[in-house]
């Protein structure tokens, strides 16, 4: 049995700039503050995987913890927009895309990411209105 995870849990690569800022771009439109966050790089969010038998870390994929399933690359990203819902809903028009097509952008976008956005030293450190939604 899974212990409590606050969900939906968004769980990312800390050190990551675009990844912070798809973060930022989620807590700014998420208007029912439901989303929880967490960097791959944190012990909560590896004792949290190993709960869903998750053994091998991957820092390439943002993954998002939403009931008893978890989502990775871009099913996690489209899931994302669906909870943020209103505008950002339609994004799910992009399920007709097969998840093998999708998920190839999704690893071609992963693997430039550091060249193309840049990478921190450290993680991102929540502000104090923040801070009890980072686990």
């Amino acid at each position: 049995m899974k212990k409590n995870i606050p969900q939906p849990l968004l769980l990312f690569d800390g050190v990551c700039n675009l990844c912070n800022s798809s973060v930022q771009f989620v807590i700014k439109y998420d208007t029912k503050k439901q989303f929880h966050f967490s960097s791959l790089q944190s012990d909560a969010a590896k004792e949290i995987l190993l709960q869903f038998g998750e053994t091998n870390l991957n820092l390439d994929s943002v993954i998002l913890i939403s009931g008893e399933k978890i989502y990775s690359k871009s099913s996690a990203i489209l899931r994302v927009l669906k909870l943020l819902g209103g505008f950002y809903s339609i994004g799910i028009i992009f399920y007709i895309i097969p998840k093998f097509i999708r998920d190839k952008i999704y690893d071609f976008v992963a693997k430039n990411r550091y060249k193309w956005y840049g990478k921190r030293e450290s993680c991102m450190l929540p502000n104090k209105e923040l801070k009890n939604r980072f686990l």
